[in-house]
């Protein structure tokens, strides 16, 4: 804890609370299963390219047809009906056609021509959209009419491809930092603000809002949300895109998330199994490694995905994290074991890789290797293979070789189409929204999550005046900007406010305001400590509400961090 000298001030002291006991947010979805788990042993992919481009139809897949009544949903989401259209389908495609099926290609640059030929010639299941695949304007905004026709030029050639269900459109939209649209679509907190405030309801109709703009632009699946419990500072991968570091409130809030985006039409991807929270390397840098015994992380890394298969989410991811206690040394996205394990926390849906160009993997599977391997081990859906053709190839190999069952392929594949054809169902229930529509929700979530580490939790903190220390220029434009819209003069001699990024860079200021994960202000001590969660313009006007004394700060720490107990909060 900070020193009584550190948090003395005039006015009322944040109050510290401990663990939240909230009520479960889980799906309205019938809870009927039919399929059983995938899995099957790990084998390397042979680099024999195949000899036929055309072949006799694959098998049916390994698990048992529904026997739940007509109209009964499966315990992930879609009905028995769009697993009864599944296999049919998949029975009619070939080897060729089914290795296709399960991967999600990505491309290079704002031109997506190679991409959808890309998707016609190995029957890819759709593209990812990157950052530098986002058309702009001129002025760097995302142009929306331009964005729609890329993705409609990836569900055109799903369509070329004579496939009846929708292609998948993915992207990365998580909120805060790890957003691949900007403006004009409108600006999100970090996750780590619903931890703040706690509140699954505000969450789930948050995440509706936000995805219903990604459907107005043919995206069909959104890789989000993240329910990994982050370990704090020495956590260098997900920090604010946690919601909490306690597993409980994680594993509640983590199925109102989806919920919300299901809402929308858009298909979540919840991310990444094992846990990718604890463990002290970036997989796109290097492949992680998992020390914590399996009781440790059942206990504290598995709880909210166990939340999450017992609430029905139907897309859950795979990262690439080596568990010792599971499989030392090898990536948990080509390992059965790790399947194996999430499998067992009782989901049934579709499991997708995350990126298999990242070097966790790439480095010990070059060159669209693992894709096999990866789905060996009990994937169902491949995500950017480095090299969408040779990871075809690779698996054609497979096939060929036996290292693949024909089955698991199969089964994969039937995983994929009954997920999509449900998809088209639920975007045709769904509402979509226009970029930016939302903007005035985005500030009603920080106004909710920002919370007062240290300081006086009522009135006006800076009498008029601001002079502001660090932030980006776009942080100082956003901070005036609000600063303006409320009276405040921003300028030399005023209160002085530090604006504290995710690198911590701070200086010693009369108030200082985390625009991240609050662990930055261990680089600053100021009689005022306030956690934003966010640099997004409704996060700026949640802080100008409270440092004029027009709004109370309603939340709470939900990490355990610069010398704060978690609960911390007005």
């Amino acid at each position: 804890m900070k020193s009584a000298a550190h948090r003395a001030n005039t006015g009322d002291q944040p109050r510290r609370r401990g663990s939240r006991h909230l009520g479960l947010a889980v799906l309205t979805l019938l809870l009927v299963s039919a399929c059983t788990p995938g899995g099957g042993g790990a084998g390397a992919p042979s680099a024999t390219p195949p000899t036929s481009s055309s072949g006799p139809p694959a098998s049916q897949p390994a698990t048992a047809e529904p026997t739940a009544t007509a109209g009964a949903r499966l315990s992930w989401g879609p009905s028995t009906q769009h697993y009864d259209d599944a296999v049919a389908a998949v029975a009619d495609m070939t080897t060729e056609e089914l290795a296709g099926q399960v991967m999600v290609g990505f491309y290079a640059g704002t031109d997506p021509a190679s991409q959808e030929q890309a998707i016609r010639d190995l029957h890819l299941a759709g593209s990812i959209v990157m950052g530098d695949n986002v058309p702009l304007t001129a002025d760097g905004a995302v142009d929306p009419v331009a964005m729609t026709a890329v993705t409609r030029g990836f569900t055109e050639a799903v369509a070329a491809d004579g496939r009846t269900w929708p292609a998948v459109v993915s992207v990365d939209q998580e909120g805060g930092q790890v957003a691949r649209l900007g403006s004009p679509l409108t600006s999100w907190p970090t996750p780590m603000t619903y931890g703040a405030a706690a509140d699954p309801a505000l969450l789930e109709t948050s995440m509706t809002a936000m995805n219903s703009e990604l459907a107005g632009l043919g995206f069909t699946m959104n890789h989000a949300p993240s329910v990994d419990v982050t370990t704090g500072a020495d956590d260098p991968t997900i920090g604010a895109r946690a919601y909490s570091d306690d597993p409980e409130l994680v594993a509640e809030l983590g199925p109102a998330a989806v919920t919300g985006m299901l809402a929308s039409g858009i298909l979540p991807s919840v991310k990444h199994f094992p846990g990718h929270g604890s463990v002290p390397a970036d997989s796109h840098l290097e492949l992680p490694v998992q020390t914590a015994s399996l009781t440790e992380l059942e206990d504290r890394d598995w709880a909210p995905f166990r939340a999450a298969a017992e609430a029905g989410v139907p897309v859950m991811m795979m990262g690439h994290i080596a568990v010792e206690a599971l499989d030392p040394g090898v990536p948990s996205s080509v390992s059965a074991p790790n399947y194996d394990a999430l499998r067992d926390l009782g989901f049934e849906g579709v499991v997708v890789t995350d990126a298999l160009n990242m070097a966790a993997v790439e480095q010990l599977y070059p060159g669209g290797q693992a894709a096999a391997r990866a789905l060996a081990a009990g994937a169902d859906l491949l995500l950017m293979p480095t090299d969408a053709y040779a990871a075809h190839a690779g698996i054609v190999a497979a096939i060929q070789d036996g290292t693949l069952p024909s089955e698991r392929l199969a089964e994969a594949a039937t995983r994929v189409v009954t997920l999509m054809m449900w998809q088209a169902e639920l975007a045709d229930d769904a509402e979509t929204a226009s970029p930016g529509e939302h903007g005035p929700a985005s500030e009603a979530a920080s106004a909710a999550g920002i919370t007062v580490l240290t300081g006086a939790c009522e009135g006006d903190l800076l009498n008029g005046t601001a002079s502001i220390i660090g932030g980006t220029a776009a942080d100082v434009e956003r901070f005036t900007a609000a600063a303006a819209d409320r009276g405040v003069i921003v300028g030399a001699g005023g209160t002085t406010v530090a604006l504290v990024g995710p690198d911590g860079a701070g200086a010693a200021a009369d108030i200082a305001v985390a625009l991240d994960a609050p662990w930055s202000l261990d680089a600053v001590d100021a009689p005022v400590e306030i956690a934003a969660y966010s640099n997004t313009p409704g996060a700026f006007a949640a802080v100008l509400d409270v440092l004029t004394g027009a709004a109370a700060a309603p939340g709470r720490l939900p990490v355990a961090t610069a010398g704060y107990d978690a609960g911390t909060g007005c």
